[in-house]
């Protein structure tokens, strides 16, 4: 157990091969835990867990400063170039009970790639694959990732712009998650502000939460 002067947040990244995933991961972790790199096939086959070290100036508690821990879990991507849906699903559900089961999720992040456009029906799959795995309070839970914002940047769109110019298919999705979406870069390694900038946006998508956790189960 954390001690008073830690909050430890549990997050699991969920998406399509090559939205850079595993690469966002590792740049809220502030490492390398996950495997990241071009493939012409699905890179990340099982879970696993990676956790930061301890993060300070982002939270204060009773008037002192308390320390952050980050827990990520890495997940294979859906639809997956040698798993199927079942395969996948049950994979990351037995994940989230083993590693979360005790202390609940926090967040699901929905990672999409904010330099290719989201067309109809292409969220479906991993959109059904995340409420089989938290129910149906998902969209209380759920936060759009959306990667490669710096190649949006090259091409002249900043954040507004960008969803001025967006299809309905990702507005509706945004609508869908009360507007809980984050601008990522898919640099190598993103500089600590840009990642503290980040964690500090979820912590206050957590808080609005109401600190609310899901899949918290005694182990019987």
């Amino acid at each position: 157990m954390a001690d008073s002067n830690e909050m430890t947040i549990n997050l699991v990244v969920l998406g399509k091969s090559q939205t850079g995933k595993s690469a966002a991961g590792n740049s809220l972790l502030g490492s390398s835990d996950f495997e990241s790199r071009l493939s012409p096939s699905s890179v990340t086959t099982c879970c696993s867990l990676g956790r930061s070290g301890r993060i300070l100036g982002l939270i204060r508690r009773n008037g002192c400063e308390s320390a952050l821990r980050v827990r990520v879990l890495d997940t294979p991507s859906y639809p997956h170039t040698a798993l199927s849906k079942e395969q996948v699903r049950d994979t990351v559900r037995a994940a989230l009970a083993h590693h979360f089961g005790e202390e609940g999720l926090h967040l699901a992040l929905l990672v999409l790639r904010s330099d290719l456009p989201l067309c109809p029906d292409e969220s479906d799959d991993t959109v059904q694959l995340i409420q089989e795995l938290l129910g149906p309070t998902w969209k209380d839970f759920t936060v759009v990732l959306l990667t490669h914002a710096d190649k949006a940047e090259e091409a002249g769109y900043s954040e507004e712009t960008y969803l001025c110019s967006a299809s309905s298919t990702l507005l509706s999705l945004l609508s869908s998650v009360q507007h809980k979406y984050i601008f990522l870069d898919n640099h190598n390694s993103i500089i600590k502000e840009e990642r503290n900038i980040v964690l500090t946006k979820l912590l206050n998508f957590i808080r609005k939460n109401n600190y609310r956790v899901l899949l918290k189960h005694s182990k019987e």
